[in-house]
């Protein structure tokens, strides 16, 4: 097993109350009935996607001797599975991530914030932790998803592995950026926006919130509908039209 098994403290403290909803199960073993099942090092992102299934698997695997019982109860595999996924997990920095259906938020876009800790625009895109990814609409805005980059990192092209971890975004709040990783994110489909001083994520979010019911040319093409500052131009060539 690799040194560092664990790739992150998120992940470990999500390991770690997941095996204390196993009766206490001993987490190194637990870390290593994890390892035997998936690549190392275990990642937020390798947490999340595990099912009750895979965990009906992974406790009737070689370490079910050391405390790891195949018959644990269903609601305690559900309660395992919420945590793998950060909910109720002590001490962690990740914020939770509300249930968001596609179309549910009419006139929204997608935004990406480059994330360290928290709920908070307070990274650089080529050494951010996650990306916070939300939902915004001129009236609401939700947090839909958590993505952690550290998978992105191992792949030959990094910028490129990390674009596409955003590619179904609109906008991607960032710190800072270079420019050919700049390129990367632009060809993605992604319109970057550096804010150096960073700050509270949904605080930047309500001030872009407010230029979502009149959009500048800029914003109303990533959204694809006409332009405000536009409109009276476009009234002018109706009317001319028909005259």
């Amino acid at each position: 097993m690799s040194e560092t098994p664990i790739a992150s403290r998120e992940a470990a403290l999500r390991i770690a109350h997941a095996a204390r909803t196993l009766n206490g199960l001993d987490v190194k073993a637990f870390v290593g009935a994890l390892a035997d099942r998936y690549d190392l090092p275990l990642t937020e992102n390798k947490l999340a996607r595990i099912t009750v299934e895979d965990l009906r698997e992974i406790l009737a695997g070689s370490h079910a001797e050391a405390s790891c019982v195949v018959g644990v109860e269903m609601e305690s595999l559900k309660t395992v599975i919420q945590r793998f996924k950060g909910e109720g997990v002590e001490g962690s920095d990740l914020p939770l991530v509300e249930p968001y259906a596609e179309g549910e938020m009419p006139q929204s876009i997608r935004v990406a914030i480059a994330a360290n800790r928290g709920e908070n625009l307070d990274g650089h895109f080529g050494s951010c932790e996650r990306f916070l990814i939300y939902q915004v609409s001129p009236t609401a805005l939700k947090l839909m998803d958590v993505r952690g980059t550290l998978e992105a990192d191992q792949e030959e092209d990094k910028n490129a592995a990390r674009a596409a971890l955003i590619e179904d975004c609109q906008i991607l709040y960032l710190q800072s950026i270079g420019g050919p990783a700049a390129a990367k994110v632009v060809r993605a489909g992604v319109h970057p926006i550096k804010a150096p001083k960073g700050g509270p994520a949904r605080e930047i979010l309500a001030r872009l919130q407010e230029h979502l019911h009149t959009p500048p040319p800029w914003l109303a093409r990533i959204m694809g509908v006409p332009a405000a500052s536009l409109a009276k131009y476009e009234e002018e060539l109706e009317n001319e039209e028909e005259a």
